[in-house]
């Protein structure tokens, strides 16, 4: 994922809604309650660490029992002292006192519940790159220290995996075609990054680094999900057992779900994207341009996914009156630049979501040459009244646009070929006057017609019309 290019927007839920999600996450909600109980006989190590004798009694004050209860309450406690909520303030005697930022759990805005929550993500993230601690005690060489070669861990290559796999799950949450909040089985999410994109069948090797990648994965996200991230339904303890055992129920050899299936939560979703604006990604999000000009909702729903334009559309409309919203669409509309007929698309498209009280703005582009054919399909489709007839180069040019605009909103796509197919069939001769459009794009849309286009004679029409067009353009 490339951080030059633009991410499909993301829908986010209120900031309220999502500030009262993270202070209920289990990471969040125990620090809070460990740095609301840390009084003046409350004694850290050199790390920061609960001293041990501590332990106990503050996984009791979490109502924590079992075997992960002294791991969980010395977690919370780090989660505590990472995200400003408790503050050592003798290093040397180890002594603590409540942080300033605790009282923004309870006082602050949404953005500062936030911000200590994403802190705390940070902290969460940093864990689940880090090998089992059983792993860890196995690699100290004598001089106490870790013996990472021993480990086979690279801690760059194995945040950068992690970050991969969240990037990839964030791609599926906001794509159009992707399975949004759906649950997303764990073995498609690892061999998203594993299998190589122009692989057809996956080799044995390859299928072996997926099903380590599961496992790994496995244990990360078991992790993340407690800090609100994620939810998770972990791997089949049966999967894993030894091949002699005997599983202790039938199980169903073709239940997907058995391997991992994983979900953003829409905080979660909202933590990805301010990790990825942070990375340098440009990741926006439903409601950015809702405050902006229609130049900026034009030029920046152009990459949109049609669902996400629909959308960012509406919220742009609901602040403006659709006579003056009409007027400074039609505006920004304008112009001849390679981006212009997506922007006209577009235009076409948020009109289509104004009433008839749009009408008079429609009529005043009626003899643009670049407005005056999508102001009349508009008419005609509000049921208006007296619509002129356009002239026949208003309606090549048109439709010259429309393919450009088809082009740079979909490329090659399936929906272009038909249209290409039924322009061809539709208008007799229609090379013959179409290479002479005098649209900037008239030569590339011949191009891609004859690209297109099934039947050998009509390509090869095409693309002699775009060599005519292309010489009468000087290109």
């Amino acid at each position: 994922m490339s951080d030059s290019s633009t991410l499909p927007p993301a829908r986010l839920r209120p900031e309220a809604e999502l500030a009262r999600e993270a202070l209920s996450a289990p990471v969040l909600a125990r620090a809070a309650r460990l740095a609301r109980w840390a009084g003046a006989d409350t004694r850290v190590d050199a790390g920061g660490g609960l001293v041990e004798e501590q332990v106990p009694a503050a996984a009791e004050q979490l109502g924590l029992t079992g075997d992960d209860a002294a791991a969980l309450a010395s977690e919370a406690w780090r989660i505590a002292v990472d995200t400003g909520l408790v503050e050592i303030t003798d290093e040397e005697a180890g002594t603590v006192t409540a942080g300033e930022d605790l009282a923004l759990l309870t006082g602050g805005s949404p953005q500062d519940v936030l911000g200590l929550w994403l802190t705390a993500l940070e902290a969460v993230l940093a864990d689940a790159s880090v090998p089992d601690l059983d792993d860890l005690v196995d690699a100290m060489a004598e001089g106490g220290e870790v013996d990472l070669t021993s480990l086979d861990w690279d801690p760059e290559a194995e945040a950068e995996f992690l970050d991969g796999v969240l990037g990839n799950l964030y791609l599926l949450t906001v794509g159009e075609d992707g399975p949004g909040e759906a649950r997303v089985p764990l073995p498609a999410l690892a061999a998203s990054v594993i299998v190589p994109g122009d692989m057809g069948e996956p080799s044995n090797e390859v299928l072996e680094q997926v099903s380590d990648a599961m496992m790994r994965l496995d244990d990360q996200f078991r992790m993340l999900e407690p800090v609100g991230l994620v939810e998770y339904q972990p791997v089949d303890e049966a999967l894993m057992a030894d091949a002699d055992e005997e599983p202790a129920a039938p199980v169903d050899e073709a239940d997907v779900t058995r391997y991992g299936m994983v979900r953003l939560t829409p905080l979660g979703l909202h933590g990805l994207r301010a990790r990825l604006l942070d990375a340098g990604f440009d990741a926006p999000a439903v409601g950015d341009l809702a405050d902006k000009g229609a130049d900026a909702l034009l030029d920046g729903t152009a990459p949109y996914p049609p669902g996400a334009a629909h959308a960012e559309t509406e919220l742009w409309l609901a602040g403006r009156g659709p006579l003056a919203a009409a007027r400074e669409l039609l505006a920004a509309a304008r112009g001849t630049d390679p981006g212009a007929p997506l922007r006209r698309l577009r235009c076409q498209q948020a009109l289509s979501l104004v009433g008839a009280e749009a009408e008079p703005a429609l009529r005043e582009v009626l003899d643009d040459a670049e407005l005056g054919g999508l102001a009349r399909v508009w008419l005609t489709e509000h049921g208006a009244r007296d619509v002129p007839a356009p002239p026949q180069e208003m309606v090549f040019w048109l439709t010259i646009d429309t393919v450009a605009a088809q082009l740079a909103a979909e490329g090659n796509s399936e929906e272009l070929r038909a249209l290409v197919e039924g322009l061809a069939r539709q208008h007799s001769g229609f090379f013959d006057t179409a290479w002479r459009v005098g649209h900037p794009a008239t030569p590339d849309v011949l191009e891609a017609m004859g690209r297109l286009h099934p039947d050998k004679r009509i390509a090869k029409e095409a693309r002699k019309a775009a060599f005519k067009a292309r010489s009468q353009q000087g290109g």
